[in-house]
């Protein structure tokens, strides 16, 4: 059985490519469980410092394969069942990763694939990207966290808008409402990724997945709360290699070397 998904890593830099080209990346169960199974690899692993998501041949994601007639999913089984057990753990894994994720969107990403680029930390898109909320368009409504994500990105009332009408976000739409974070060519998009991906590998790992849980949480909290977690997770902050590393690095005047602990 050919492999869904495919992972590489290289400079503490994990790349996860959903490899389903000729139907554009569309999930079927097979690609759930390689993701998953991918996400969880790069997670554990501590040479991997930041992860980079992506999609082979012209599209990031299409979302669910609704042609996969031997899958469940678009037969018997529960959809509620189906998001549960297969989307949402995925979407729990890139948000709880203690490492930043990029989400490399070179093409569309519609419906769960849309929903796969907005959990993830940061976005940066090919000039040929486009981000479709297409679940209103066969009568479903979005999950896999674009109920979660897509207002906290955008704003509700945009958010309201985009979802109840399914249209298509085109790049530089997408970059000005805040859907995604940088907009480059088509050409340029694998190295400026990479850049990023390693950029943001050289610097402090562990002060960078507290940082994610502290804005996870901030957004869900009244201000009291937030100020009390933000001292928390600085306690544990300053516990860290990479803060002794900060302060030596300050005092002799040079970068910081940072080993991600």
């Amino acid at each position: 059985m050919a492999e869904t998904v495919v992972w590489t890593k290289d400079s503490h830099v994990g790349v996860i490519t959903l490899n389903r080209p000729q139907v554009y990346n569309a999930f079927n169960q097979q690609m759930n469980q390689e993701l998953l199974q991918a996400l969880k690899e790069m997670g554990k692993d501590h040479e991997v410092r930041a992860v980079v998501i992506t999609g082979a041949g012209k599209a990031f994601c299409s979302g669910q394969d609704l042609n996969d007639r031997s899958d469940p999913h678009v037969q018997q089984l529960s959809l509620g069942e189906s998001v549960r057990n297969r989307y949402n753990p995925i979407v729990k894994a890139i948000a709880e990763m203690e490492k930043p994720v990029i989400a490399m969107v070179n093409g569309v990403a519609a419906g769960a694939g849309c929903s796969l680029a907005l959990a993830c930390d940061l976005r940066i898109i090919s000039d040929r990207a486009k981000f479709v909320e297409a679940f209103v368009r066969i009568g479903l409504v979005p999950d896999s966290g674009s109920s979660y994500f897509l207002p906290r990105l955008v704003g509700y009332g945009r958010a309201m808008e985009l979802l109840l009408s399914g249209r298509d976000v085109e790049a530089e739409e997408a970059v000005q409402i805040g859907m995604a974070n940088r907009l480059v060519s088509h050409e340029r998009l694998e190295d400026e990724t990479l850049n990023w991906a390693k950029q943001l590998a050289q610097g402090p790992t562990k002060t960078m997945g507290l940082i994610k849980r502290s804005l996870n949480k901030a957004m869900d909290s009244g201000l009291d709360e937030a100020l009390e977690y933000e001292a928390c997770m600085q306690e544990i902050a300053g516990k860290s290699e990479d803060f002794q590393e900060g302060i030596r690095s300050f005092a002799e005047k040079r970068a910081p070397r940072f080993s991600g602990k």
